[in-house]
């Protein structure tokens, strides 16, 4: 059923959540994994200059050490996971706006399933449930499974023995 499953990560809990969905999936289903990390240039738009910035919408990455640790560390999480559980993961960078580069990716490369977080790392353009999130989900034509870590962290209610909640 699946041969190919995208983890677009960017290193946030929400997105290490979904690597232990994506992982138990491709282990069920012999499938590969493929960790992306998009580098988001309208984001760094703010925080970097413009030669910076340059750079990264070439797809200079490797000249950009900061970029390339996050990037790396975000990818490699998801192939330590894997590799935890004897499934192959295949570690792809790029940069672009993330759900462009995520639907492009899915195009590009055989993916039967999209496995992500609802959120990734703060900001005001992922308030809601998160527009890159929300966009793969209306965008991306194969089957998109969204992981909220809020729902797995949460502790639950409990009752005792006279019915009051603690």
């Amino acid at each position: 059923m699946y041969d190919n499953i995208l983890v677009p990560t960017d290193g946030s809990d929400t997105a290490r959540a979904a690597v232990d969905h994506a992982v138990d999936l491709a282990g069920k289903y012999d499938a590969t994994v493929h960790a992306l990390y998009v580098v988001d240039v309208n984001a760094t738009n703010y925080s970097l200059g413009t030669e910076q910035v340059d750079r990264i919408r070439q797809g200079r990455l490797n000249e950009m050490t900061e970029v390339r640790e996050d990037a790396d560390e975000a990818t490699g999480y998801v192939a330590d996971a894997a590799a935890d559980h004897g499934v192959d993961v295949v570690e792809h960078v790029t940069a672009g706006e993330p759900a462009r580069a995520i639907r492009n990716f899915v195009r590009d490369n055989d993916i039967d399933l999209v496995v992500m977080g609802s959120h990734g790392r703060s900001g005001l353009s992922r308030v809601v449930l998160g527009s890159v999130a929300e966009t793969v989900l209306r965008r991306t034509h194969v089957p998109v499974l969204v992981v909220d870590v809020h729902g797995e962290t949460e502790s639950p209610v409990v009752e005792d023995e006279e019915g009051a909640q603690s």
